[in-house]
């Protein structure tokens, strides 16, 4: 990449293996701040597991994840996770009120979320302030997956870790999430990563892309790669053809 940005997360030298299995082999690269950067790959490529160690809910086998120039591991964890959040494709969400669910992150730190701040969450992911007491089991796929978003909001994240967050839904759903990212990015300057199985999607929304594949990182470059790629490896996977 010709242009320099600045590191927000860097992998250097990252293993992880579960029961002598290799997950994640010799990772060394940066997401860097401000910028959006998609993760694609075959199933078993290790890019949750990536996401994963970016909050620490596990730990590296071996190499460092530096965090804005501070060790992982020199973090306090419930700093790292204020600091970077994590929003899931199954958008999970608990019993209760749309406010109770976006007011969650406040109620586990014993802290109130009031119903003025929660309705600006709302604003921010398109919901109407009307959503705010309904119950949040009632909602379609795509209102859930904004409430999950304004949920990780609350606690101000400078990095937003999303994990197939569209996979679940329907067009019209996808580009709303899509261009409420987008907007979240530019206006908040939040790093986002957001991990993909739609090339298109990559395509479109990232600033960088990842390609992992067998737990490697085969290529880092600006989003266009997916196109312009000389790795064999790489072309394979975009044109459909998923090998090892």
């Amino acid at each position: 990449m010709k242009q320099t940005y600045t590191s927000a997360i860097r992998f250097e030298n990252i293993c992880y293996e579960v029961d002598q299995m290799s997950i994640l082999n010799n990772i060394t690269g940066s997401f860097y701040k401000e910028k959006i950067t998609t993760l694609v790959g075959p199933s078993g490529a290790g890019k949750s597991t990536l996401l994963k160690l970016c909050n620490a809910l596990i730990s590296p086998t071996s190499g460092e994840i530096i965090i804005e120039s501070i060790p992982i591991d020199s973090i306090e964890p419930t700093i790292l996770r204020k600091n970077i959040g994590i929003v899931l494709q199954s958008a999970p969400i608990i019993p209760g009120t749309v406010y109770e669910n976006i007011a969650l992150p406040f109620t586990l730190q014993q802290k109130k979320l009031t119903e003025k701040e929660a309705i600006l969450f709302l604003e921010i992911v398109g919901l109407e302030h009307t959503f705010l007491y309904r119950q949040a089991d009632d909602l379609s796929g795509g209102q859930k997956q904004k409430v999950s978003i304004a949920r990780s909001l609350v606690n101000k994240p400078k990095v937003l870790l999303l994990d197939e967050i569209t996979s679940a839904l329907d067009p019209a759903s996808v580009n709303e999430i899509e261009q409420l990212i987008l907007k979240i990015n530019q206006n908040s300057r939040v790093t986002i990563v957001w991990i993909t199985h739609n090339i298109e999607q990559a395509k479109r929304i990232g600033d960088i892309t990842w390609i992992m594949m067998d737990g490697r990182l085969l290529e880092i470059g600006e989003s266009n790669i997916l196109s312009t790629s000389r790795n064999e490896q790489v072309q394979q996977f975009v044109n459909g053809v998923h090998t090892k």
